[in-house]
């Protein structure tokens, strides 16, 4: 799977409709109306997500790896 930052996956996130809800230290919130899940992506410089943590922040936000 291909790696990617927390700020390439927030602009992924926000082009599928994902809005920015708030902002706690270095984690991103993002929520989206009719879904009660929240996408919570930590933003480290140009760090890689962890693999885990990417797989299950894009089972939420309905993408694949084909989107990356």
């Amino acid at each position: 799977m291909k790696q990617i930052s927390g700020k390439d996956f927030i602009r992924l996130v926000q082009k599928r409709g994902w809005i920015l809800k708030r902002i706690t230290g270095s984690h991103h919130i993002f929520t989206k109306a009719g879904h009660p899940e929240r996408i919570v992506i930590p933003v480290h410089g140009n760090q890689p997500l962890k693999i885990g943590l990417l797989k299950h922040q894009m089972k939420i936000a309905g993408l694949n790896e084909a989107d990356l």
